[in-house]
């Protein structure tokens, strides 16, 4: 059985409640049900933390025993090269996630300091992106 982390950072927590019309309307614990009955043969834990220190420990903490990482380290995604550097220090492939379509929105959100540890990028699909990404570890590991 494939082990996948999946990680959310900062505001994440309010998905649901947060800006719906960019994040939608449902919270990632009711998608989070739905991806797993998706897929019934890939263990996906979670972890949510609006802390860089404690998104970089559970990527210290899986990284070397998980078949991939899902990150969305949502604005951490443009100011955290510890992020960057904690997905290099571990073997697991990681694939960046976000639920909107960064290089839509602001400037400041189209540039990525992680993508670059990254084995790819997924974008702009809503909670979706997440499924994408599941696959995509599947697939090349």
């Amino acid at each position: 059985m494939k082990k996948i982390q999946i990680i959310n950072g900062p505001n994440l927590n309010l998905l649901g409640r947060r800006e719906p019309g960019i994040y939608g309307a449902r919270s990632f614990e009711d998608y989070l049900d739905e991806l797993r009955a998706a897929f019934p043969d890939v263990h996906l834990d979670y972890f949510q933390s609006n802390h860089e220190g404690d998104l970089i420990d559970c990527i210290h903490r899986c990284g070397f025993d998980v078949d991939g990482i899902v990150l969305n380290a949502g604005a951490y995604t443009h100011t955290s090269i510890a992020l960057h550097d904690a997905l290099k220090a571990v073997p697991a492939p990681a694939v960046e996630v976000h639920i909107s379509n960064v290089h839509q929105r602001e400037e400041f959100r189209h540039r990525s300091l992680i993508s670059a540890a990254c084995r790819g990028v997924v974008c702009g699909f809503g909670l979706d992106s997440y499924r994408l990404a599941v696959e995509g570890i599947i697939h090349v590991s």
